[in-house]
């Protein structure tokens, strides 16, 4: 199979490749790049790998006139700037150790040992400047069918990477479609729950923002609690509100997003435990309290604004099992539009301190009961 890309002969990809061809060098595109070429999904970052050592690579961009620059280059990672554009390009590599978390690696100029260290079969895939995929382990028919499988041994795969475990299910959830999810991974992963206690929690929750963030992971998630690695990670979460949620999503036309979902998922300690941003937690937070005072719509919307309060009116017919309200929507919409028309100066001198305080809070509240209908004259009237 040939990748057919416009970007594959632009011309600063071609400048490296020319820089590693004249030295005497392979270069290849590695990874999700070709991965997502030959499924039709959008391709990201491009990745190389080569069988140059990191040394060989500094030199041979030298001779080309390419910055090079030694990001990782005991890792065997440089990389080099072409026309503006940075490439990072790792030599060959080979697992001499694994502690589940890092590996010791040395280098190699054997393609087939460098895909055996990589994790699924869909990612050990490489392609040089002609397009042509090159694919040492057979993992070209796995993109094509959409089947995430561990290379060789899935329980040795994870052992090497804890991590993998949560990888499974994000690609499962990103690239699965509707094939069921691989029945040796489920095994594997089942035998090795207790290897997600040594993951940083950091690591954890990049991986399930990501997964949430797939189209529909509702299907990767359920896999995810039949086997007990959602409970591991988040105890308390359920995922039952989640495949409505995205059902509503879709009807509503809400793009993706994850902390929309982890608020459908629920658990204890999620902020800990998943290590989310001070913006993301404050964020889940609102959502959830939210969720729980049933406030209208339309308070929603002029609270929270209208994207916030349209999450929140999601997560409550999703949980409660209703369908979606397109009114209560366009209620949200317009009372993120509203304006409160009374200022402090409207009650003054007659309220001062805290006694005004009160008495705004007060007024809006009537106002926001009234569904704003209520104008300033209205509102202060006996007041003035």
């Amino acid at each position: 199979m040939r990748i057919e890309a416009p970007w594959l002969t632009d011309a600063p990809l071609a400048a490296i490749f020319a820089a590693f061809e004249a030295a005497g060098y392979h270069a290849y595109l590695v990874g999700g790049a070709v991965r997502n070429a030959v499924m039709g999904e959008r391709v990201g970052d491009l990745d190389l790998a080569t069988d140059a050592t990191p040394e060989q690579m500094m030199a041979l961009a030298k001779v080309a006139g390419i910055k090079a620059v030694p990001t990782g280059i005991d890792h065997g990672t440089v990389t080099l700037v072409a026309r503006s554009v940075p490439f990072e390009i790792t030599t060959f590599r080979r697992d001499v150790e694994t502690d589940g978390r890092h590996a010791t690696v040395a280098f190699t100029d054997d393609i087939r040992q460098d895909a055996r260290r990589r994790d699924f079969t869909m990612n050990a895939l490489y392609a040089g400047p002609d397009g042509e995929v090159i694919d040492p382990l057979n993992g070209l028919p796995d993109a094509l069918a959409r089947r995430v499988r561990f290379i060789e041994d899935a329980g040795t795969r994870i052992r090497e990477d804890y991590l993998r475990i949560l990888r499974f299910f994000r690609f499962y959830a990103q690239y699965g479609g509707s094939r069921g999810i691989d029945p040796e991974g489920m095994a594997a992963v089942a035998d090795h729950l207790d290897g997600l206690d040594s993951l940083a929690r950091e690591r954890i929750g990049a991986e399930m923002l990501r997964l949430l963030a797939a189209p529909d992971p509702s299907p990767a998630v359920a896999a995810m609690a039949q086997v007990g690695a959602l409970a591991r990670i988040l105890p308390g979460a359920d995922p039952a509100a989640l495949a409505p949620l995205v059902h509503l999503e879709h009807e509503a036309g809400a793009a993706p997003e994850a902390i929309r979902r982890l608020a459908a998922l629920g658990g204890t300690d999620v902020r800990d435990r998943l290590r989310l941003s001070n913006a993301d937690a404050a964020r889940l937070e609102l959502m959830r309290r939210a969720v729980g005072d049933m406030e209208a719509p339309g308070a929603l919307g002029y609270r929270h604004g209208g994207e916030t309060a349209r999450d929140v009116l999601l997560l409550r017919a999703a949980i409660l099992g209703q369908s979606l309200d397109q009114g209560a929507i366009q209620a949200a919409a317009s009372g993120a539009r509203q304006a409160f028309p009374i200022a402090a100066a409207d009650l003054m001198p007659t309220y001062q301190g805290a006694a005004l305080g009160a008495r705004l809070k007060a007024l809006e509240a009537r106002w926001i009961a009234s569904e704003f209908a209520l104008g300033r004259d209205e509102l202060l009237e006996g007041d003035t």
